[in-house]
Formats: C-alpha cells, sequence, structure tokens
C-alpha cells in the first residue's frame, strides 16, 4: 500500500495536473506507479500531457518528496484521502476541482447524514458570537448527529469549532498549511481536542505554509464537503464572501444571518440576502425550513397527534394538510381541503383552543412545534 501511495502523492505534486487530468492519465497508462516509469514520449501521447508536464512527471525530485512524505504520515499516524478511493469525502467529490489528495487526523467520518459549513469574520462581533453558538447549540439538541465544517481561523471559524466541541458536536477544520503545524498557534488546544470527534483536513503536505493563496484554495474544500454553508458574520471582501460563491457554484444551500445596514461587518452577509445567493436566517428554525429539515420537535408534534382525538373528520383533514405544508392562510386551507370559508374558520379555532396550532397575523395557521 505504501509503495502505491508513493506514486499516488507523486501524481498529486505535478503542478497543472488536477483530478481531471490525473485520472484521464491514470486510466490511459493503466496505474500510478506506471505513470511514472513511461517515457516522455509515451507521456505526451496522453491527452492533456504536453511536453512540460511530461518533464515534470519524470522529475527525480518528485517521488523523492514522495517519500519524505511517506515518512511524515507513517511516524505521525496521517490519514491519506486518495480522490479515487471509497474513503475519499463524498460530497467532495462531485466537485471538479477537488483535490488528488487529502490528509487528516482525527477520529470521526466526514460521512455524516447532516454536514453544516460555517464561516465569517476574523474579526466577529459579540452577536456573531451569540449567534453562532446558539445556531450550534439548537443543532445538536435537534440533530445531534450533525457534523460543524470551518476553518479553525480567529472570529467566526474558532467559535464554530469551540460551540461544537461544547454541545458535544464532530466538528472537522480544514487547514491552509501541513499538518506539521497549527496556525494561529493559539488554537493548538482546541485543534488537539478536535482530533477527539472530528479532525483536521488539509490538501497541502507537511512543510508547507500558511501562505496566503493557500486560503483559499481551502475555501473550495470548506464548500465542498458541506450540504449547507452559513455565513455568520463578514465584511463585504474576505475569505468567507469567497467561500459562499464557490459553495454557490457547488449547488450548496448558503444561508446568512443579516445585520444592520450601516455595520460594516454585516455588508458581507446582507449582500449576500440581497443578491438570492443566501437565505436569511436568524435561528435554527429558519435554517431548517430553508433546508426543508424534519425537527425533533416537529416529530414530536406527529407523534402527540397519534395520541390527540379529533372531534371531527374536518379537525383530521385540516391537521394533516397543515402538517404537510406547514404555513397555510385561511383561503388556501379552503382550496386544497374543498371546506367552505365558514367551516375552516371554526374547525380552526376548535384545534388552537386544542393547543395543535397556532394563528399568525394575516390569517395564517401553523403547527405548534
Amino acid at each position: 500500500m505504501s509503495e502505491r501511495l508513493k506514486y499516488q502523492l507523486g501524481i498529486s505534486l505535478i503542478k497543472g495536473i488536477g483530478p481531471k487530468l490525473a485520472r484521464n492519465l491514470v486510466a490511459y497508462i493503466g496505474d500510478e506507479q506506471a505513470v511514472f516509469s513511461q517515457s516522455l514520449r509515451a507521456l505526451t501521447a496522453v491527452p492533456g500531457i504536453g511536453y512540460s508536464l511530461a518533464k515534470a512527471i519524470k522529475s527525480s525530485e518528485v517521488l523523492a518528496r514522495a517519500d519524505k512524505e511517506l515518512d511524515f504520515i507513517h511516524k505521525h499516524n496521517i490519514k491519506v484521502f486518495y480522490f479515487t478511493q471509497d474513503d475519499y469525502p463524498r460530497r467532495l467529490s462531485y466537485c471538479d476541482d477537488a483535490p488528488i489528495v487529502l490528509y487528516g487526523k482525527g477520529n470521526s467520518s466526514l460521512e455524516g447524514k447532516k454536514v453544516i459549513g460555517i464561516v465569517g469574520t476574523r474579526m466577529a462581533s459579540d452577536d456573531a458570537r451569540i449567534n453562532c453558538e446558539s445556531l450550534i447549540e439548537a443543532l445538536a439538541q435537534r440533530y445531534p448527529e450533525t457534523i460543524v465544517v470551518s476553518g479553525l481561523a480567529y472570529g467566526v471559524d474558532v467559535c464554530a469549532h469551540k460551540a461544537a466541541l461544547k454541545y458535544q458536536l464532530p466538528t472537522f477544520g480544514v487547514l491552509a498549511h501541513g499538518l506539521d503545524r497549527i496556525y494561529p498557534a493559539l488554537h493548538r488546544n482546541v485543534a488537539k481536542q478536535m482530533l477527539e470527534d472530528g479532525g483536521l483536513l488539509t490538501e497541502f503536505m507537511s512543510e508547507t505554509k500558511p501562505d496566503r493563496p493557500n486560503f483559499v484554495r481551502r475555501n473550495r474544500i470548506v464548500a465542498g464537503l458541506v450540504d449547507a454553508l452559513v455565513m455568520v458574520e463578514s465584511g463585504i471582501k474576505g475569505g468567507a464572501i469567497i467561500t459562499a460563491r464557490i459553495a454557490q457554484s457547488y449547488n450548496r444551500d448558503v444561508l446568512a444571518f443579516p445585520g444592520r445596514v450601516n455595520d460594516e461587518l454585516a455588508r458581507g452577509g446582507n449582500y449576500l440576502i440581497k443578491n438570492n445567493i443566501a437565505a436569511l436566517i436568524e435561528n435554527v428554525d429558519d435554517l431548517e425550513y430553508a433546508l426543508g429539515w424534519e425537527s425533533h420537535s416537529k416529530q414530536e408534534v406527529v407523534q402527540s397527534s397519534l395520541f390527540h382525538t379529533f372531534s371531527s373528520a374536518e379537525e383530521k383533514a385540516l391537521y394533516d394538510i397543515l402538517l404537510e405544508s406547514k404555513e397555510l392562510t385561511a383561503n388556501e386551507l379552503c382550496v386544497k381541503s374543498g371546506l367552505p370559508v365558514s367551516k375552516v374558520s371554526a374547525t380552526m379555532l376548535s384545534l388552537e383552543f386544542g393547543g395543535l396550532i397556532k394563528c399568525l397575523p394575516g390569517n395564517t395557521f401553523k403547527l405548534i412545534k
């Protein structure tokens, strides 16, 4: 396995070879090891591999660096996820620009039912921290299987990781450097705790410094690993905005907390909402509505309805209609049920007295959670 892994690492080291070209290259040649034994002429015959790439593949430095990384991997018990293997994160594998190799440490899998990315400014306000922790606390109560992904940076990122640890949700940090360091160093203890239920991931080999371009590359991995991305707070520029745009390009749901119009750190979230890139959320109820999730609280409502004795067929019918649609006006209930307005109004009043529904402004009805 180590021998094959060396050649897999070698392919990931060739600048200009991404997942698509790597897949074509390996398929054309036969396997990863065979790629490095081919002549320059044979390599240039592969579609997409010109002379420069072929020469890079034949460089002795490539496999020498791969050997060095293998030593680091074995010494520090690093997990390696190769893009064609079954253990490669499924959600990320659907992204065209996913890394060929991911390096990881930790004890949990990213193949959870629900994976939420949380991003935002490094200069998080008190409101942002409160919103971030409150959201994660509510997720832990309603969806204890949720995995939280962020970037271990200052501000919103580390707030998300700490809240996930506090409320016992697995959490993963995606790094912009190798696994031989933690940046910022101040978050070393948080990172250590994350290894117990969650982990650290990176596409960068050891000895890779946290240089600025790496953070942009890191952001696409955060976006690709998740089902939905939550923007807690951000200015109009920065990594969180980039991550949100990438998530949108991956057809991920993007959600954002709104902020005051004159607040510089609210401009990013407001911009995403205003331009229909993100859905506006204020709490976990908004998140589950936007994502179409069925919460435990809703399940409890369904369970309680099983033991409720409806006084008429109309009550049961209207309750079932509302259960499917979440919120409906009296007129919409008339249309769906075929009942007259007078019958709907009387029946909904009876259900409200029974504690099963509540009436909202605009003569709109919803179930009580």
